[in-house]
Formats: C-alpha cells, structure tokens, sequence
C-alpha cells in the first residue's frame, strides 16, 4: 500500500508546479490542511532553506548560496521584484515612485537602489529581507 504524501510534501509540490510565481502566500495552501498545520509546515520549509519568510503570511522561494551555505532569495528580480509580486498577490494598488520613472524614461542618471513603491490605497504589512525593507510611499 503507498504511503500517503505528509503535509509538507504536498506543500512542496504545488511550490515546484508554480515555476513562474517567486512569491507564495499562506492562503494559497489553505486548501491543503488546517491553519496551524500549513504554517508549521511552512516554518519547517523555511529552517530547511527551501522558503525565505518575507513578512507576515508572505514568503519566498530560497535556495542555498553556494559561499555562505545559507539560504538566500531566489528570484532574478531581486528582492524589489518579489516585494512587488507580493504586493499584487495581496491585491494591494501600487506603481512606481516618480525617481524610478524619471530613471526609466532617461529624465535621471541616478539609479534607484532601494526598494521603494508608492502605495493607493490602505496597506500596513512590512515587507523585509534580511536588512533590506520595502518602503512604501503615500
């Protein structure tokens, strides 16, 4: 008879089957057990090095660094395009900040570094990793 498939394995599997997506959140997995359930296996996933946690109820895909042998974030956006990813998966209306425009239509030499969005609309959650913070302008 099979072994029937744990909890975190599942979990694992729908994170693989999702190649584009960098950014998962909790309630995706809602269907998958209980709540306390999902999110043990989810905190499990992330000492492992397979999930980096980003915020609350947000995490994102991680693999091993080759250097440290710690877990880093693993998306070829960086952590500005996952913070905006996150943002569209929370349903939450953003654009770019008048510095990043101003850079992308060549009105400004300056790059922007630091991950910043304007918000519309309510949003209070912080979006971090490791020392690195989204800001969210108003």
């Amino acid at each position: 008879m099979p072994r029937k498939q744990t909890l975190r394995e599942k979990i694992e599997q729908r994170i693989a089957r999702k190649k584009g997506d960098d950014v998962f959140l909790t309630r995706e997995f809602k269907a998958l057990g209980g709540e306390d359930q999902v999110l043990r296996a989810l905190r499990k996933l992330v000492d492992d090095g397979r999930l980096v946690r980003l915020g609350y109820g947000v995490y994102g895909r991680a693999t091993i660094s080759r250097l440290s042998g710690k877990p880093m974030l693993y998306s070829r956006d960086g952590f500005a395009g996952v913070a905006r990813q996150a943002l569209d998966k929370l349903g939450v209306q953003w654009e770019p900040t008048e510095a990043e425009r101003a850079y992308n239509e060549g009105r400004s030499t300056q790059v922007p570094v630091n991950p910043v969005v304007k918000v519309k609309g309510r949003f209070s959650r912080q979006l971090r990793y490791r020392n690195t913070e989204l800001v969210l302008e108003r």
